[in-house]
């Protein structure tokens, strides 16, 4: 299990390795064909709910390699660091920081183990928690053509050779307009 605020440990990770991959996850998130094409609000919540989408997808994938939990951990302390870093940035107050991100960490769990069970159920599923998690309970038909992109990146990193994973050599496969094109 991954545990928030565990930033203060330092494991024994590469330097660099965990800002390149999770540099690479922002970057992914960030991708204007998912708030242009697909509809995925282009707010704080629906950039968050991109995030931890694609998060969520690198963790599985670490979850079989050898080192992949310690990878993980840190991984997740970097996106904790970087979730209350943005919370301070936009003013947020020490006081209610930490509120937040105990918010966070229930919204990451919740969704992960939403997505983790639908991911394994099959399509109608997975179609289903993402269209309550980033579209709020709406867009079924953009939910599933973001299911069939879940889908798809799941089963491309899969393939990727672990020691490649690990050190942070290799990207994500490049978002298709036609992959994400939904009917409203």
């Amino acid at each position: 299990m991954l545990w928030p605020f565990n930033r203060f440990r330092n494991p024994t990770v590469p330097g660099g390795t965990i800002e390149a991959i999770y540099g690479m996850i922002v970057a992914q998130a960030r991708e204007p064909v998912f708030y242009t094409d697909l509809g995925v609000r282009d707010t704080v919540n629906g950039r968050f709910d991109m995030l931890i989408l694609h998060l969520w997808l690198v963790l599985r994938r670490l979850q079989p390699i050898e080192g992949g939990s310690v990878l993980s951990q840190a991984l997740f302390d970097h996106f904790c660091a970087d979730m209350d870093d943005n919370l301070r940035e936009m003013g947020v107050g020490d006081l209610t920081v930490p509120k937040r991100m105990q918010a966070f960490g229930e919204a990451f769990y919740g969704r992960s183990t939403a997505y983790d069970l639908a991911l394994e159920a099959g399509e109608a599923e997975l179609a289903q928690a993402l269209s309550k998690n980033v579209f709020n309970g709406e867009a079924l038909e953009r939910a599933k053509a973001l299911a069939g992109y879940v889908r798809d990146v799941s089963a491309r990193l899969a393939v990727l050779d672990d020691a490649a994973f690990r050190t942070g050599a290799w990207t994500f496969p490049k978002v298709e307009t036609d992959q994400l094109r939904a009917t409203p």
